[in-house]
């Protein structure tokens, strides 16, 4: 269980996003309460696949996973979503005291890591760190995102592939940079919309295919069976590789 804990400001915006990740019932819905009070846009899920369909509609901003799962465990979600190039920071839960627990998990890939039981106000303290943390890291790299053979200059809006300068209307810009600010990890059409265009843009699901099918001539890949940005039926578009 966790301990109770007196309601504490935290240090994150308003519009930072968290999904839950716990197979227990309670633990899921209080620290829903306890975050959404902190600010946060709470959404929780009870496993691995769960945890997909979450950020498959939408993408987060943290991450907080529960080491001991039914079927996929949290090191093996934590593994895999690495391994897909999803950089989304990760805050590691366990009921287990032992160090190589840890240490396990910081090897695959998360940010930090929490022993039960805690205070939610420790939850909170461990996730605005990590936050803060990664956020000056994603700061730093993000005026140019480099991935496969691409390299993308956001502040001057150029992409160029193997050092040669790609001409892309500032739409198809704004589309890539969407999917490579989010490597691995699947857009849907809507969130593309909201993303890349604009909340308020007047555009359409079809109107995004046709912009994706030109972003890919533009960039060079095949449109037939696509390297680099692939189609995820029922759910939208993926940027295919890692980040660098």
């Amino acid at each position: 269980m966790v301990a109770p804990a007196t309601n504490h400001n935290g240090a994150m915006t308003k519009s930072s996003r968290a999904v839950v990740v716990d197979d227990d019932a309670e633990m899921r819905a209080l620290l829903q309460r306890y975050l959404a009070g902190e600010g946060y846009a709470v959404r929780t899920a009870a496993d691995g696949k769960a945890l997909d369909a979450a950020i498959a509609r939408e993408p987060t901003d943290i991450i907080v996973l529960d080491l001991m799962l039914p079927g996929e465990d949290g090191l093996s979600i934590c593994r895999r979503l690495r391994a897909a190039g999803d950089t989304t920071p990760i805050v590691m839960l366990t009921a287990k005291g032992d160090p190589i627990d840890r240490i396990l998990g910081l090897e695959m890939g998360a940010d930090d890591y929490l022993p039960k039981p805690f205070t939610p106000r420790e939850l909170l303290a461990r996730m605005s760190a990590v936050l803060r943390r990664t956020g000056a890291r994603r700061q730093a790299t993000e005026e140019v995102i480099v991935f496969g053979p691409f390299e993308l200059n956001v502040a001057e809006m150029k992409v160029t592939r193997d050092g040669a300068p790609l001409e892309l209307s500032s739409r198809e810009f704004s589309l890539l940079k969407a999917l490579a600010l989010n490597p691995g990890r699947p857009l849907s059409r809507a969130r593309l919309i909201e993303v890349a265009l604009g909340r308020d843009a007047d555009v359409t699901d079809r109107a995004i295919d046709v912009q994706i099918s030109r972003l890919r001539k533009a960039i060079g890949d095949d449109t037939d069976d696509p390297i680099w940005i692939k189609t995820v039926w029922g759910v939208g578009y993926v940027l295919a590789t890692a980040v660098k």
